[in-house]
Formats: structure tokens, sequence, C-alpha cells
């Protein structure tokens, strides 16, 4: 590995280490909203965000594991194991991308 790697290695672990501090903020995150409270903040759903509402179920849904939804520390694991597969998706297919683009 050479040393733009490792920087940017050392920098996904930060940002995976510091997940949880979505935890502790007040509030909500943006733009994380389903059409329900997307009505209630806005005041209409785009007809595009209804046909589509319902085709993907999240695997964590809020990124909590199943017990009970308020144990910090099981929304703790749930929020690592998110930021994990979400890394593993995404760098998958930025590798396998890269390499199409690297050959043409």
């Amino acid at each position: 590995m050479d040393k733009m790697q490792k920087i940017f290695v050392v920098g996904l672990i930060l940002l995976i280490l510091l997940v949880p501090l979505g935890l502790l903020a007040a509030g909500e995150a943006f733009g994380e909203w389903g059409p329900d409270e997307l009505k209630e903040k806005v005041g209409f759903v785009p007809q595009g965000l209804e046909k589509l509402t319902g085709i993907w179920n999240a695997p964590l849904k809020d990124y909590n594991l199943p017990g009970d939804p308020d144990a910090f520390y099981l929304q703790t694991i749930g929020y690592y194991l998110s930021a994990v597969i979400g890394m593993c998706i995404g760098g998958t297919l930025l590798y396998f991308i890269g390499r199409k683009v690297a050959k043409s």
C-alpha cells in the first residue's frame, strides 16, 4: 500500500469510529425522511417518491438491530455495522468501476 492509500484507509477508519456521534445529536438526520415526514415538512410528496416507496426496505431499519430499540449499545452496534457494510459495498463498486475505467 502506498502512502495515499494508507491515508485513505486511516480516514475511513476514523469516520467509522465517529459514526455513533449521530446518536448523540438532537433532532433527526437531514434527508432521511419517509413520505409522511416529507409531506409534513414540505407539504407534498413528489410522484416519483410515491411510486418508489416500498420497493426497497433497509436490512437494518433505522440502523437498529433486533431487540430493545432504545438500548444505546444495540444502536451503536447497528450504526457501526451499517457503516462497515456501506463502506464494503461502496469500496467494492468503486474497485470494479476503477478496473473497468483503467482498462479502457
